[in-house]
This record gives structure tokens, sequence and C-alpha cells, in this order.
């Protein structure tokens, strides 16, 4: 394992500042870094660029944020 970290690093951004810093994140290109983006809007959480993405309170804000 030499040169791995055994470290296993997540990003989690929430909202929408959360996203724009994923977003920063990714474009930037880090490597080893799991990016995941959390938001009730669905549309806005479709345009970060995460790994993984959870949209908070579907049902209750129907997607609309």
């Amino acid at each position: 394992m030499m040169g791995e970290s055994p470290a296993k690093i997540m990003v989690v951004g929430v909202g929408g500042g959360g996203g724009n810093a994923v977003n920063r994140m990714a474009q930037a290109g880090l490597v080893g870094v799991e990016l995941v983006a959390m938001n009730t809007d669905a549309q806005v959480l479709e345009m970060v660029e995460a790994h993984h993405h959870l949209q908070l309170g579907g049902k209750r804000t129907g997607g609309l944020g």
C-alpha cells in the first residue's frame, strides 16, 4: 500500500452553495475525493457535477426546493 492513502475522502455539498462548491471541486479535477450533492430542488441537483446526487424532501417539496 505504499503511495496509497488508506483514508477515504467524501465531500458533501448541501443546497445551492454546497452544490456550487462541489462543482468547483469537480472542475478543478480533484483526485481521490468522492463528491456528493444534496438539494431539495431536483433541477438544480441535476446540474451539479457530483458522483452521487440525493434529493431531499422530494415528496414534501415536489422537487421544487
